[in-house]
């Protein structure tokens, strides 16, 4: 029965992922997503009761996918740090196309707990990222541009150009070493 649940859960969110790919989050129904993820809007409830928690299950699916995809990166070069594998990760998703973020305000409005997971995974990467270098300074200057960079991306308020994101990625890689 737990397996079946878990099933469910993964076809829902991927569901949910297609949908607002497909429409935008903000525009995010939970009849479209039941339909597309083949369950009844009952079962679609029972793992996500409000529109708020299945957005909150996709961005800690986001979340999961990213950390997986780092610790494949730094498993496949063993020559990069964790920080500039960080930092190449974090560039290359944000060239992805974003949908506009002003979805993401009316679920922390409905759940002021929608940030939690984010804010504890950030927390995580950085403690695992200080505990693997001895200049704390460079850490802090790639992480934090890197989080705005990823900001401005999420917020569609991007003011450096292509040739300005190179530049500010390969000095952050210098940076990182």
């Amino acid at each position: 029965m737990r397996a079946r649940r878990s099933n469910s859960r993964e076809k829902i969110l991927a569901a949910a992922a297609d949908v607002a790919r497909e429409s935008g989050p903000g525009s995010l129904s939970l009849d479209a997503v039941a339909s597309r993820a083949g369950v009844s809007k009952g079962g679609l409830l029972y793992n996500f009761p409000t529109k708020a928690k299945l957005m909150q299950g996709l961005v800690e699916n986001f979340l999961n996918e990213f950390e997986l995809a780092l610790e494949a990166r730094i498993a496949e070069a063993s020559h990069e740090s964790s920080l500039a594998a960080y930092i190449q990760l974090s560039a290359d998703d944000c060239e992805k196309p974003k949908p506009s973020a002003s979805w993401m305000f009316s679920a922390i409005a409905e759940d002021p707990d929608f940030l939690t997971p984010i804010k504890a995974f950030k927390r995580q990467l950085f403690k695992r990222l200080k505990g693997e270098t001895d200049d704390l300074g460079s850490l802090l200057v790639c992480f934090l541009a890197i989080e705005g960079l990823r900001s401005m991306n999420l917020f569609d308020s991007d003011v450096l150009s292509q040739k300005e994101h190179r530049l500010l990625i390969s000095s952050l890689l210098e940076i990182a070493g």
